[in-house]
């Protein structure tokens, strides 16, 4: 086989494959959607609902904007739908206020507080009232400095307006639906923890829908469901207009590699509930920022979301098993979507059946290929694991080459400068890969197989891939993984395929058929990993601009690349040892890795965009903070004030220094070791995702907040056991973090927190997450201690911080004239806050 033709063939087969794969996921709806009728989801209607909440601004809980301008809306535009409802219908409404704590294993576990927090529900049900319902959950609070658009005012648009179009039907639901408008999700879920374990409403509710973001508009997925209740999952097929669902988007999201998580998980544990959890995922870059703006979200996709979720919201409040959902709650769920057309899904169980008979087919087919020759079989034998332990090889190899490659990327300070422009990644590393790969197997073909049949390794090459796909699709079978279904595919059609043409495979010279063929016959296992793999890129490369400066991003998206580059590979590696030669594809895929690595090594790719159309900002938070460090005597023995300068990507803020020279590395953050979490004002424990040395703490005037913490302490008690109790009240602004560090020798046994059981988080330290809403009581809580007998240090270290989100104390004169000189390809978030150490 001439390479002229051979490997051309290859790569317009994967080209035009990625393009009917991207053009999949870019496609939402073929036409506009049409006029709205009176019980049709109308977008218009929604848009306009998006426009209002997010007029309002930033909503961070506590404010004034979330408190009490997002809920008068929410209520206003409540009343005038239940005025136009139908007879079919009651509407019921209620504000909830709740007040609670739990803990929570989320970013390496911490606890958290809530008090006087706000929650809108509503209750859409039959005139004669229901007695089960079904839960539909979206938020209207923001982080800070954002608008919120997408995370997640549109899906609380989305459900206004499902809520208007149900209520405007004639025909009567047969279980009620309960709306609930939560406002403090992005205060680490605690509004929906306050609904499903102290609102009445939540004793009926059987399953639920959340509605959430982890980008701005664009399809929104089915990520997570149950858990079991594969009923649930069946109700989504048979009743979504446009499904978009994955059971890998699943394992991956559950494994925690995305450092996120959503109500779902409240519900799940909390509740013991079965739900569905859906996002937009979409434009990832400017999720959590000033960009996250209502006029960025298409029409189309605010229709397509209403259309799916109203469509699964009337299945399920009209279905017989939502009454009896305990009976069906058994099982898991293999789940996935045919390029957005359509889902199948199965039992788990009988997805096992299927992947252990078809592995078990695979190896019964290689069995009796090795066997064929009794005289050769040992022969035959070694030469399949030759083969095998040869792909394998290049596998690893090929890793490790790009990895080198990513590693010294990161090492000369060019991390992520694929970030604006993809298309460098694949250049970068996939050809890297691809050149790698084909180098070990042209080596092995000139130098191991030489003078040796084509056709035949051409052939046990194919075997080689089939026997490690089979191997891999018992394996995940056998850990239970769901996502196994790809191995599947990756042996069911292959071994179709070498069956159908068995004749071709073996003649002296491959002919335009058998090629034609092949790849036919390899369509649909390679368009779904295509289809998959930029689903998956799509999830991940916003991700790597805010994860943290711990994770070398370059390292994790070169691995995804090798790793998607040996899956496509696994089958076409045959073809090296059939084509005469592949010198002019070495030579072009070398071309290609050196001329990207000089650019890359030059700087021509900046990582940040500031393009208005499609902006892609670093991501820069700032922190006006004063500290006061106490001793045992309660004498402040150290203070100091300053801004404290996190870059929340591997490049930390390197790209800055030439814009504001004084944030350099000589005022890196120093760690003060006798402290919890270092002495600083972290508002979430993700100090595990940041690296000091890329922390700056520059000196500014000290902040006197209008509205200061106060800080009492109202006991200390002997308990037995030879405990002590300590009793605190803390009356602060909406946001507090709580640091607690038993001293050596010193243990903290219980507090008022929680569930009474301390959770520490990664380090050993403890932290507890407060906020409150307005008006709310002063904080009371109490820690436990066992302690010796001789503690003239003290027996624990406590911080507390207070930060400043919204308001005349947010934003100091020198916080304010320090963020206006960033540039303007950054988003930059900053507060001011107050950080207090004592000893007891």
């Amino acid at each position: 086989l001439p390479e002229a033709r051979g490997v051309p063939l290859v790569l317009l087969y994967l080209l035009a494959l990625r393009a009917l794969a991207q053009l999949s996921h870019r496609q939402l709806l073929s036409s506009p959607p049409a006029a709205a009728g009176p019980r049709d989801f109308s977008a218009a209607r929604a848009r306009e609902y998006l426009d209002n909440i997010t007029a309002i601004g930033p909503r961070t809980v506590g404010s004034p904007e979330n408190e009490v301008l997002a809920v008068n809306y929410l209520l206003e535009q409540i009343r005038g739908i239940a005025r136009e409802s139908t007879d079919a219908h009651k509407i019921s409404v209620d504000i909830q206020r709740p007040t609670g704590s739990f803990s929570i294993d989320f970013l390496g576990g911490f606890t958290s507080y809530y008090a006087n927090i706000t929650n809108v529900i509503v209750k859409l049900e039959p005139r004669s009232g229901a007695e089960h319902a079904v839960l539909s959950n979206c938020h209207f609070d923001s982080v800070p400095n954002t608008p919120g658009a997408s995370d997640d005012a549109v899906s609380c648009a989305v459900m206004l307006e499902i809520l208007n179009t149900l209520s405007k039907s004639s025909e009567s639901l047969k279980h009620a639906v309960i709306f609930l408008f939560n406002g403090a999700e992005e205060n680490i879920l605690q509004a929906s923890h306050g609904f499903i374990t102290q609102h009445e409403w939540a004793k009926s509710i059987r399953a639920f829908i959340n509605l959430e973001a982890a980008g701005v508009g664009g399809k929104e997925l089915v990520f997570q469901t149950g858990p079991e209740n594969p009923w649930l999952v069946q109700a989504y097929v048979v009743a979504a207009k446009h499904p978009f669902a994955s059971v890998v988007a699943q394992e991956i999201f559950q494994s925690g590699i995305i450092p996120a998580d959503t109500d779902f998980r409240i519900y799940r544990d909390f509740g013991n509930v079965p739900g569905i959890d859906l996002a937009f995922i979409e434009n990832g870059y400017i999720y959590h920022t000033k960009y996250d703006t209502s006029d960025r979200i298409l029409t189309d996709s605010i229709q397509r979301a209403g259309d799916n979720i109203l469509a699964v919201l009337k299945y399920l409040a009209t279905s017989e098993k939502l009454a009896k959902s305990f009976e069906y709650r058994h099982g898991n769920v293999v789940f996935f979507d045919i390029l957005g057309l359509f889902v199948l899904a199965y039992p788990a169980r009988i997805g096992t059946i299927m992947n252990y008979i078809t592995a078990a087919i695979a190896f019964i087919y290689l069995s009796k290929k090795v066997l064929q020759s009794k005289t050769r079989a040992i022969h035959n034998l070694k030469k399949l694991f030759t083969a095998f332990g040869l792909t394998l090889t290049s596998w690893l190899c090929t890793l490790v080459a790009v990895l080198i490659v990513a590693v010294f990327v990161s090492v000369i300070g060019r991390a992520l400068s694929w970030y604006t422009h993809f298309y460098v990644s694949v250049s970068l590393y996939g050809s890297a890969a691809a050149a790698k790969l084909i180098l070990v197997h042209v080596l092995a073909k000139k130098f191991f197989y030489k003078n040796m049949n084509e056709q035949y390794l051409g052939d046990i090459f194919f075997d080689a891939s089939l026997m490690i796909w089979s191997i891999a699709l018992a394996v995940m079978t056998q850990m239970g993984l769901c996502s196994a279904f790809i191995c599947t595919l990756w042996v069911a059609f292959p071994l179709l395929t070498k069956l159908m043409i068995h004749k071709e495979f073996h003649q002296k010279g491959a002919t335009m058929k058998f090629i034609v063929m092949y790849m036919l016959g390899m369509f649909v296992p390679y368009l779904y990993m295509l289809y998959l793999s930029w689903t998956v890129f799509e999830m991940f490369t916003p991700v790597m601009g805010r994860s943290g400066s711990e994770i070398p991003p370059d390292m994790v998206l070169a691995g995804f690349i090798v790793v998607f580059t040996m899956i496509l590979s696994s089958y076409f590696v045959n073809f090296i040892y059939l084509v005469k030669s592949t010198k002019t594809t070495l030579v072009t895929l070398s071309a290609v890795f050196v001329v990207t690595l000089i650019l890359v090594c030059s700087g021509i790719f900046f990582p940040y965009s500031s393009d208005a159309a499609n902006p892609k900002p670093k991501r820069v938070f700032l922190q006006h903070t004063s500290r006061r460090f106490h001793d045992l005597d309660g004498n402040v023995v150290k203070s100091d004030s300053g801004i404290w300068i996190n870059g929340f990507d591997y490049n930390g803020i390197s790209h800055i220094t030439p814009h504001i020279p004084e944030i350099n590395d000589t005022i890196r953050t120093p760690c003060e070791e006798q402290a919890p979490f270092c002495g600083l004002p972290w508002i979430l424990p993700v100090h595990f995702m940041f690296r000091l040395v890329k922390n700056w703490y520059l000196p500014a005037p000290e902040i006197l907040p209008r509205s200061p913490i106060q800080f009492k302490v109202l006991s200390k008690e002997l308990m037995p056991l030879n405990s002590v109790r300590l009793s605190f009240e803390v009356s602060g602004p909406s946001h507090m973090s709580l640091y607690v560090r038993p001293h050596e020798g010193s243990a903290l046994s219980s507090w008022s927190l929680g569930d009474g059981t301390p959770v520490a988080s990664v380090g050993g330290d403890y932290f507890v997450f407060y906020s409150h809403g307005l008006q709310a009581a002063p904080w009371h809580f109490w820690v436990e201690l066992t302690a010796p007998e001789k503690h003239s240090d003290g027996i624990v270290s406590l911080a507390i911080a207070a930060h400043y989100f919204f308001g005349e104390d947010q934003k100091s004169p020198q916080l304010y004239a320090l963020l206006e000189r960033f540039p303007n390809w950054t988003f930059s978030s900053g507060w001011s806050c107050t950080y207090d150490l004592f000893v007891f």
